[in-house]
């Protein structure tokens, strides 16, 4: 009976070690943003990644999933102490890499190739873009420059879109038809008449890799729109449409107002003003959102929705707790929405890792669901931490099939996105 037991014992252990990888650090000097996406990608073995430096460095990340060997590069030395700057990468249809990544309302967008992943070759220096056009800015007055958002489509002979919040502080799509050697002039495609240049939607965008990309933001800031309600649209083969395949515009009769879109949430005061997190798509190529509503400041619930033949199915999973930033002693919160983050499985929207905060600090789950969204099952990633675990992001590209990949900060300190000292791990769940 010892031998039996014992053996039981050492099956157990097992299991829960091909369950659950240990974690470990990719860096232990890197912060992101979560309106640059991809911030990773898998292109095969290799996860490609990248970061902002304490020094205000961009770096890049190729780790090697099976050897978990580790190459780093550096794109651009002391660029900007921001977290908004983090690269974002594409990969074009010469298997080249693509890192994108701008300042925090600034000048200019910055490009690096990786001309061959495989081997250990370095990135070409940067390439300075301007993509903002004179036409463009007389009818939209203010020049502005975040986030950066590549995604090629298939189907568009491997054309390269770029999207961030450029021209007029709105949403921009500029294009490339050469892998990325030279682009378009931007163009404005969300904004609100009349045309106010304050106000700022924030948007998250997800691509089938053929030829639709998912599209879902806000009214604007949280801090600065009581009501901030939640829209989708998508874009396909040169127009935008709603989520009932309605069309919106074309690409030559943008910009569209968010009352044209589908709307996924209308905020109001006692549900609270929403911000959002991640959006993916079903088996079926309809959109999945996870956002936030705040009823208050300190209270950032978490939710789920899915698009359907009925229309809008929106599904609480949390409530996540409070912003992580650790305001100073006697000082306001300057960002009291930011919530701890929400990711999506790229090719299961079923499975999601989220950070919540559990006894004063945020930790890592993973939930997944087989009753789309109704229950959840949830397993800890992190336990008892020292130190906050914020900002999720599961690679882009990575298959159903494979071993799940997620990484996250880690705050050592952050009091804002101009002061923090954190790090970038991981964990890899095998199958």
């Amino acid at each position: 009976m010892r031998i039996i037991y014992f053996l039981l014992i050492i099956l157990f252990i097992n299991y829960q070690l091909v369950g659950q990888s240990k974690i470990e650090y990719l860096t232990d000097d890197g912060a992101w943003c979560w309106f640059s996406d991809p911030r990773a990608i898998i292109v095969e073995n290799y996860v490609i990644a990248g970061w902002v430096k304490a020094n205000g460095t961009i770096e890049t990340v190729k780790f090697d999933t099976d050897s978990r060997s580790i190459k780093t590069y550096e794109l651009y030395h002391r660029l900007e102490h921001d977290d908004h700057n983090n690269p974002a990468f594409v990969l074009t249809s010469k298997d080249e890499i693509l890192a994108m990544y701008t300042r925090h309302s600034k000048k200019d967008l910055f490009i690096n190739v990786l001309k061959d992943y495989r081997i250990d070759s370095a990135y070409t220096d940067v390439q300075f873009i301007h993509p903002m056009s004179k036409k463009e800015l007389e009818k939209f007055p203010k020049e502005h420059i975040t986030y950066a958002n590549p995604i090629r489509l298939k189907s568009e002979n491997d054309k390269i879109y770029c999207f961030g919040r450029w021209t007029g502080y709105k949403p921009n799509i500029m294009w490339s038809n050469d892998e990325g050697a030279t682009w378009s002039k931007s163009k404005v495609f969300i904004t609100n008449y009349p045309f106010d240049k304050n106000n700022r939607p924030y948007v998250k965008y997800f691509s089938d890799g053929d030829s639709k990309i998912h599209i879902v933001f806000t009214d604007g800031h949280p801090r600065n729109e009581p009501t901030n309600s939640v829209y989708y649209a998508y874009y396909e083969n040169g127009a935008f449409y709603k989520a009932d395949e309605q069309q919106i515009s074309t690409i030559n009769t943008i910009p569209f107002e968010p009352k044209n879109a589908s709307v996924v949430y209308t905020s109001n005061e006692i549900e609270g003003r929403a911000w959002i997190a991640d959006i993916g798509q079903d088996e079926k190529g309809n959109p999945v959102i996870l956002y936030t509503k705040s009823p208050s400041e300190s209270n950032h619930e978490y939710w789920y929705a899915r698009y359907s033949s009925t229309g809008w199915i929106n599904k609480k999973l949390c409530n996540s707790g409070n912003w992580f930033p650790q305001t100073p002693v006697g000082k306001k919160e300057r960002e009291p929405h930011y919530f701890g983050g929400m990711t999506i499985h790229p090719d299961n929207c079923n499975l999601l890792y989220l950070s919540r905060q559990i006894n004063g600090v945020f930790e890592i789950e993973r939930w997944e669901t087989t009753d789309k969204g109704d229950s959840w099952d949830k397993e800890s990633v992190t336990k008892n931490s020292t130190y906050d675990n914020v900002r999720p992001f599961i690679p882009r590209e990575l298959s159903n099939g494979s071993s799940e990949i997620v990484l996250w900060m880690e705050n050592q300190k952050y009091i804002h996105y101009t002061d923090y000292k954190t790090s970038i791990k991981y964990l890899i769940r095998e199958k």
